[in-house]
């Protein structure tokens, strides 16, 4: 306790010991509330030992007549620097030192916005700096040397030079050392309550976390990465590492959006090793990653993801390379081009050890080189394997190296060789989905912002509502949306007669709700299927024209109710059988929609018209890889005896597409995801020959139109004819029928199509009764 300024001394009333300590003196507050704005300036010849060497700003004292000097000030809401009042200041503006500005990121001439700082607002007593971490190099490399500097008068110096002042990790400092000039960075700080015993409280390097620097702060200066200085004596205390990730990056600023837990899972499981000290991660014995792989449809956001990675973090420039420009015709080129990835990161990592910087090697279409080995022999070389064999060496071989990571991308994980996908290679395997609405949402305010910014965006545009019609849309189509959007608002624009010349209002353009909804017919998204595409198969809605009709609808909402919040089915599937035109496809889809699922995708003969057989088998493969693509999804197959060829004569049908349907069917999904499979057929017998039924949960009939009373229900809905036409059609219909036979037997949509076609032809009721009695007869 005695370090934090606590002195134990005895005696008292009570004659038990007692705890009293010297607070140390704390920077004076300012009398009141300010803000200003303030151009950013030299730091004044006159003002230079003071503030580059002091680590204070300069201010005209005009300007601060109400506070007095060393007082800390917030610039920008972020930085709190303290002042130095000059009387060479320029009016109005605020004097920084080089390495200031480019801590703050401020040019000359910039405005910023100053105010007023109080570090112990909110009662707060958390404010001073228990510790403080700091790397230390030459400011001038021409005036580096290796001659001996003491750590204990290098902590005197920085503790007497800025004693009091406000200090937040990331932060530079220029320091004047024995006629030697040193740029300091502050990496990690110990905010601590002088109140209380704090003696495990951890270093942080949370830009954020500030604090007062005082005579009894604990100081740790290590030489920066690659720097010659020689600090002797060091205090027993091993520094972390530069921090790896940069404080303050946004993924709003970075543009992305949605993808908040993924990033959250990459740095917890890539990057926390790598952020605490060295002398935790021996204590734990901890093994950096070396390894990760995104994957997931494309247009999600995978190789956005994998670029900006290098911007947040403070290492190297990431290599960036394509999976095909491996490749070479050349007799073990491509062997090298893989060796000479690695190269840099061997060197650092043979002179450094385990204080080499961070590699990073991004591959794109990793699916693409690094197939499985033994299926890519096709040209007879066997180079697909040969540079899988040189990526395993690598990154998991006899030299192995512990500075490098690996990120891969790919649309098809299944492709890639298994022996990349274990543990110490690409261990981690993140799946970079579809966005869900509040993603969308998100992602549309990323892409809106300028426009916003620059009242270019009209009121009526509500991104919510936009985000709720953009289902299964990816990052990538819902930037297409904007851009289709903008061009619908510049084309308001264009001089009449011409499609190349703009009015002179378009400055004052503006993007409305109208121009979206207009995108929303042009950009489709590739996953799932638009809704209005569905609700095309049922154009009369579903007709109750039977108690039955209730009773399927009741059983199908169970199934979607127990795919959403089962614990234990994540699948289930539905087989709906009857004649054709009863109306199968119609409540399967009308099932879909109203399940309110995120993810709908429909598969059906017509997609694989003029396929030969092995393409409609990756057809088939390829659509139950999509459903996967969502925590919630539907999958309807129509007229399945149509997908497998069946004909009743000559070759029956397709066994090799029958045996695909089976296993997929009972496929249980990935990674926690429900599936909820909707099939339709018309050849219930055929399909029960092949065993197929026997894939399906449950199998539900669908009856056709047999009663009168029903044939009223469905001519009261859609408003065919008269009250009067309509009962005098039943009653021919019920006298044409034998005792033994239903009046009608016909499915509801033959049966909607022969009372449409009459309504056209504006037939009378014998007419309709005729059509009626031969479409039943057919």
């Amino acid at each position: 306790m005695e370090k934090f300024g606590f002195h134990k001394v005895t005696g008292g009333s009570s004659g038990s010991p007692t705890i009293s300590h010297n607070r140390p003196h704390q920077p004076p507050p300012p009398t009141r509330q300010f803000r200003k704005e303030l151009k950013v300036a030299n730091c004044p010849q006159t003002a230079m030992t003071s503030c580059a060497l002091g680590n204070r700003v300069a201010v005209l004292p005009l300007d601060f007549p109400e506070i007095p000097n060393d007082t800390p000030i917030l610039m920008d809401g972020q930085f709190v620097y303290s002042i130095y009042k000059d009387e060479s200041t320029v009016p109005g503006s605020i004097g920084l030192a080089g390495h200031m500005r480019l801590w703050g990121r401020w040019s000359l001439d910039q405005v910023v916005r100053v105010g007023s700082f109080n570090i112990f607002q909110n009662n707060q007593h958390a404010a001073y700096l228990g510790a403080a971490e700091i790397s230390v190099d030459f400011k001038s490399r021409s005036k580096a040397h290796d001659r001996p500097i003491k750590h204990d008068q290098l902590v005197a110096r920085f503790l007497a030079t800025y004693e009091n002042q406000v200090l937040q990790p990331s932060q530079p400092i220029v320091m004047d050392f024995e006629g030697n000039v040193l740029q300091l960075v502050v990496t990690g700080v110990q905010v601590i309550d002088l109140d209380q015993l704090l003696a495990d409280v951890h270093m942080e390097t949370r830009f954020d976390a500030k604090g007062i620097l005082i005579q009894q702060t604990k100081a740790f200066f290590a030489p920066r990465e690659g720097s010659v200085i020689n600090i002797t004596g060091s205090a027993r205390h091993r520094p972390r590492a530069n921090p790896i990730i940069n404080p303050d990056f946004k993924l709003e600023t970075m543009g992305i959006g949605g993808l908040e837990q993924e990033f959250s899972q990459i740095f917890r499981r890539a990057f926390a090793s790598r952020i605490i000290s060295p002398d935790l991660v021996e204590k734990l014995a901890l093994r950096h990653v070396k390894g990760l792989l995104l994957y997931g449809p494309p247009g999600t956001g995978k190789t956005l993801i994998a670029r900006q990675i290098g911007k947040m973090l403070n290492v190297k420039e990431p290599k960036v390379v394509n999976g095909p420009e491996m490749l070479s015709k050349y007799v073990g080129a491509s062997e090298e081009n893989i060796r000479n990835l690695f190269k840099d990161a061997e060197q650092e990592y043979k002179q450094k050890g385990e204080n080499s910087q961070l590699h990073i090697i991004i591959f794109d279409e990793l699916d693409s080189v690094f197939k499985q080995r033994g299926l890519a022999k096709s040209d007879g070389t066997g180079v697909g394997d040969n540079v899988v064999n040189q990526l395993l060496a690598k990154m998991d071989g006899v030299d192995q190296l512990n500075n490098i990571l690996i990120i891969g991308m790919t649309n098809r994980l299944d492709l890639i060789d298994n022996a990349l996908l274990r543990p110490g290679r690409f261990e981690i395997q993140i799946e970079i989905s579809l966005p869900d609405e509040k993603g969308r949402r998100d992602i549309l305010a990323i892409h809106t912002a300028k426009m916003r910014e620059n009242n270019l965006l009209a009121p009526d545009v509500d991104l919510e509502e936009l985000a709720s019609l953009t289902k299964n849309f990816t990052g990538a189509e819902l930037e297409g949306l904007c851009n289709s959007a903008t061009s619908f608002a510049i084309n308001k624009h264009t001089k009449t007669g011409s499609v190349a010349q703009v009015d002179t209002n378009i400055e004052k353009m503006q993007l409305t709700r109208n121009d979206f909804l207009n995108a929303l017919n042009e950009v489709r998204p590739a996953f799932g299927v638009n809704e209005e595409d569905l609700a095309k198969n049922a154009p009369h809605g579903i007709i109750p024209f039977s108690l039955h009709i209730g009773a399927i609808f009741d059983k199908g909402r169970a199934f979607i109710d127990e795919v959403k919040s089962s614990e234990t089915e994540r699948l289930i599937s539905i087989l709906f059988h009857g004649a054709p035109g009863s109306g199968k496809t119609a409540i399967a889809l009308t099932l879909a929609l109203q399940s309110e699922f995120p993810f709908i995708k429909m598969l059906s003969a017509e997609s694989l018209v003029g396929m030969l057989e092995p393409m409609k088998i990756a057809t088939i493969d390829s659509t139950f890889r999509d459903v996967y693509k969502s925590p919630l999804n539907i999958l309807v197959i129509d007229k399945i005896e149509t997908l497998i060829n069946y004909v009743p004569i000559g070759p029956r049908f397709s066994n090799d597409i029958l045996q695909t349907l089976m296993v997929s069917l009972t496929k249980q999904p990935p990674n926690g995801r429900r599936l909820l499979i909707i099939g339709t057929t018309s050849q219930y017998s055929v399909l029960k020959h092949m065993n197929l039924v026997d894939c399906f949960t449950n199998t539900i009939a669908v009856n056709q139109v047999t009663q009168t009373d029903e044939l009223m229900k469905i001519m009261e809905k859609i408003g065919f004819m008269s009250d009067t036409a309509r009962h005098q059609i039943v009653q021919q219909l019920e006298e044409s029928a034998s005792s033994d036979e239903p009046p009608l037997r016909l499915g509801v949509k033959k049966l909607l199509q022969v009372l449409m076609n009459a309504r056209y032809l504006k037939a009378d009721v014998p007419m309709v009764v005729e059509n009626i009695i031969e479409a039943h007869m057919a």
